[in-house]
C-alpha cells in the first residue's frame, strides 16, 4: 500500500478544486477515472439515500423525458406532480397537505420563509417581518436562508447585505446552554426562545426556524426530548410560525419521513430537499399546515413563491420513483430498526480513542466529536484544521464522509458525520466504519494527538 499524501497537501488539493473525476457508481460505490473506488458514507452531503445507479429510477428519468421534460406550472399540472404531491401528504399524515416544489434545499427554505411573510400579511399581521433562529444551525446559500443561517464561516462575506435575524443559542445536550445540563437543556433552550419573542416583541416576530436534527453546522445533533413540544407550545402562544428545517435530516434520514415525526409535533412548515429525489434529480419542497393554505388563498389567491422550474416534471418524476422504493422496501423503518447498532459499531470501532467527546444522532444520521479533553469538552484547536486533514485522509482511504469544522463556536470544533444509504447492507456499513476509525486515527497520529 502506498504512503499517503502529507494531511496538510491532501487538504490543500481538495481545498483548491483540484478533484479527482468521477466517471460511475453503483450502490454505495463511485469510481474515479483512475480506477479508484470510494464507498459513500455519507451519501454526498446526506442526499444519495438509496444509493447510485438505481435503474428503476433511472428508467423512471427516462421515460418521463420521452414524454415531456418540464410541464411548467403556470401551463399544466402533470401526473409526476400530482403523484408526489399524494405521496408527500401521505408521508406527512396531519394537516401538511400543500407545497410548493423547487430544485433543491436552499430554494425550499426560501419559500418557507417567504410563506410565512405572506401568512402574516395574510391575516392583518404585516408588523411580523423578524426571524428566530439558532446559532450552528445551517439552512442554505440564498441570502435569506443565509440570513437565518448560524455558520460563521459560510457567511462571513456576505455580512452587510443580510437579514436582521433573532438569534438563539445552539440547543444541544452534550454542550446545553449557560446554566444548564443534558438533562434540562431542552427546557432552558424552550426558554429562551420565550424570552427572545417577548423582548422582541411577539408583534414582530413572523416564524422560528430550526432544524430537529442539525447537520452540518453542529454534527448530527438532535432535539433533547421535550424540547419540540415546549417550542411548539410557545409558537402557538405567541402567534408565531414554526418551521421545521429538515432538508437534511428529513425524508427517512433520521428514522421517521418527517424528523419531528419523532418529537410528537406538527410544524406549520417544512423544507425536504436531499432524501426526497435521492440526487437522482434536483428537487425539493417546501410544505405548509391547511390553516397556513387557507389563509393564503383567502386572501392572495395562492402562494406567492416559486421559480421557473418549479414542480418541473422530471425531477418530480425522479422523486415518485425513489420514494416508492423507499416505501416499498420499508426503507425508513430499515434506518429506524438500525439506529442503535449502527451507532453502537461507531463506538465500537472507536472504543479506544481518547479523542472522541460524542457519538451522536439519530437513524443513518450520526456524528463523532472530537475533542481535546473529554472531560471539559474543549475542542482541538481550529487552526489544526482537523476536519479537513480527515475529509482527506478518509479519502486517501477510499471513503467518502462529511467533516465539518466550527460546531463549538464557529472556529474551533472538528466533527465527522456518517450519513450512508438507507438499503446499506451489513459490509458496508462495516467497511464505513471501519475505515472512518482508521482515517481518524491517522490524523490525530500524525498531529501527535493520540
Amino acid at each position: 500500500m502506498s504512503t499517503p499524501l502529507p494531511a496538510n497537501v491532501q487538504a490543500s488539493i481538495h481545498a483548491t478544486g483540484q478533484l479527482p473525476k468521477v466517471v460511475w457508481a453503483k450502490g454505495a460505490y463511485l469510481h474515479d477515472i483512475d480506477g479508484k473506488v470510494y464507498i459513500d458514507g455519507s451519501g454526498g452531503p446526506a442526499v444519495y439515500c438509496i444509493g447510485h445507479g438505481n435503474d428503476e429510477v433511472n428508467e423512471a428519468i427516462k421515460q418521463q423525458l420521452d414524454n415531456i421534460a418540464h410541464g411548467y406550472r403556470y401551463n399544466f399540472t402533470t401526473d409526476a406532480l400530482e403523484e408526489l404531491t399524494e405521496i408527500i401528504q401521505r408521508r406527512c399524515g396531519g394537516n401538511l397537505k400543500h407545497m410548493v416544489f423547487v430544485t433543491g434545499g436552499s430554494e425550499a427554505v426560501e419559500s418557507c420563509l417567504k410563506i410565512a411573510l405572506q401568512y402574516q400579511t395574510a391575516i392583518g399581521q404585516k408588523s411580523r417581518r423578524k426571524f428566530i433562529a439558532r446559532e450552528r444551525s445551517w439552512h442554505g446559500n440564498t441570502l435569506g436562508a443565509l440570513s437565518v443561517s448560524g455558520f460563521l464561516e459560510r457567511k462571513t462575506a456576505f455580512e452587510g447585505s443580510l437579514l436582521d435575524v433573532i438569534r438563539l443559542s445552539p440547543t444541544n445536550a452534550y454542550r446545553p446552554i449557560a446554566g444548564a445540563t443534558a438533562e434540562t437543556a431542552g427546557e432552558a433552550s424552550a426558554n429562551e426562545l420565550e424570552a427572545a419573542i417577548i423582548k422582541h416583541g411577539a408583534e414582530n416576530v413572523a416564524a422560528f426556524i430550526f432544524e430537529p436534527v442539525v447537520g452540518a453546522a453542529g454534527g448530527c445533533v438532535p432535539t433533547p426530548p421535550g424540547y419540540a413540544k415546549r417550542v411548539r407550545d410557545i409558537c402557538n402562544r405567541h402567534g408565531v410560525l414554526m418551521i421545521s428545517d429538515e432538508v437534511m435530516c428529513g425524508t427517512g434520514r433520521t428514522g421517521t419521513w418527517r424528523a419531528l415525526e419523532k418529537d410528537g409535533v406538527e410544524p406549520d412548515i417544512m423544507s425536504v430537499a436531499k432524501g426526497l429525489a435521492a440526487g437522482y434529480l434536483p428537487l425539493g419542497a417546501a410544505i405548509y399546515s391547511t390553516r397556513v393554505n387557507d389563509a393564503l388563498t383567502k386572501a392572495h389567491g395562492a402562494v406567492q413563491t416559486g421559480h421557473t422550474f418549479t414542480g418541473h416534471t422530471a425531477c418530480c418524476a425522479a422523486g415518485v420513483a425513489v420514494q416508492k422504493i423507499v416505501e416499498r422496501e420499508k426503507l425508513v423503518e430499515r434506518v429506524a430498526a438500525n439506529e442503535q447498532r449502527f451507532r453502537s459499531m461507531i463506538a465500537e470501532a472507536m472504543a479506544d480513542v481518547e479523542a472522541v467527546g460524542d457519538i451522536r444522532g439519530r437513524g443513518y444520521f450520526q456524528a463523532i466529536e472530537l475533542v481535546k479533553d473529554r472531560k471539559t469538552k474543549e475542542p482541538f484547536e481550529g487552526s489544526l484544521k482537523l476536519f479537513m486533514q480527515i475529509r482527506a485522509q478518509a479519502f486517501e482511504n477510499g471513503l467518502i464522509c462529511y467533516p465539518v469544522g466550527g460546531n463549538v463556536d464557529g472556529v474551533n470544533g472538528d466533527i465527522v458525520i456518517l450519513a450512508p444509504r438507507y438499503n446499506s447492507t451489513d459490509e458496508e456499513l462495516t467497511e464505513i466504519v471501519d475505515k472512518t476509525a482508521k482515517s481518524i486515527r491517522q490524523v490525530l497520529a500524525r498531529n501527535r494527538l493520540a
